[in-house]
């Protein structure tokens, strides 16, 4: 599994011109799954994004996590995180999980994470999506179930 997550102060996904979820301060999370990937990495994972430090302080250091400061996740699918792009200028998503199974460790993972949180978790869908947000910082971060460093 792997995952882009960016903070940010507001953030939200849209389908055909309507908003399908939206949040304010907290997380975007996109989210990639390949055929490999456990409930272990899920768990994993979820653990990982909620407990990370990267919200400021009192005095402006990163160090509260989504937990402390009460923030808001969206999570979004996104395939593409397991773009192959060595050979050629056509990425190939061979590595990315089946729409079946990843619709499932998707939903797994959603549910995972609002376990851990008691704010808000909102999600994109299936389809054709525009997210927008404001990345406060920016903060962006790269994680991979696979390559836990």
């Amino acid at each position: 599994m792997r995952v882009i997550v960016q903070r940010v102060s507001q953030s939200k996904v849209d389908v055909n011109q309507k908003t399908v979820g939206q949040i304010g301060r907290g997380l975007l999370v996109l989210a990639g799954f390949e055929e490999a990937d456990t409930t272990d990495d899920l768990k994993w994972m979820a653990t990982k994004i909620v407990n990370l430090r990267i919200f400021a302080d009192e005095v402006g250091v990163m160090n509260r996590s989504l937990l402390e400061v009460g923030g808001e996740l969206l999570i979004v699918s996104q395939f593409t995180l397991h773009a192959l792009t060595k050979k050629g200028n056509r990425p190939s998503y061979i590595k990315a999980a089946r729409p079946e199974l990843a619709k499932s460790l998707y939903d797994s993972f959603v549910a995972e994470c609002k376990n851990l949180i008691d704010a808000p978790v909102a999600c994109g869908v299936g389809a054709d999506m525009q997210v927008s947000l404001i990345n406060d910082g920016p903060v962006t971060i790269f994680i991979d179930s696979k390559n836990k460093e």
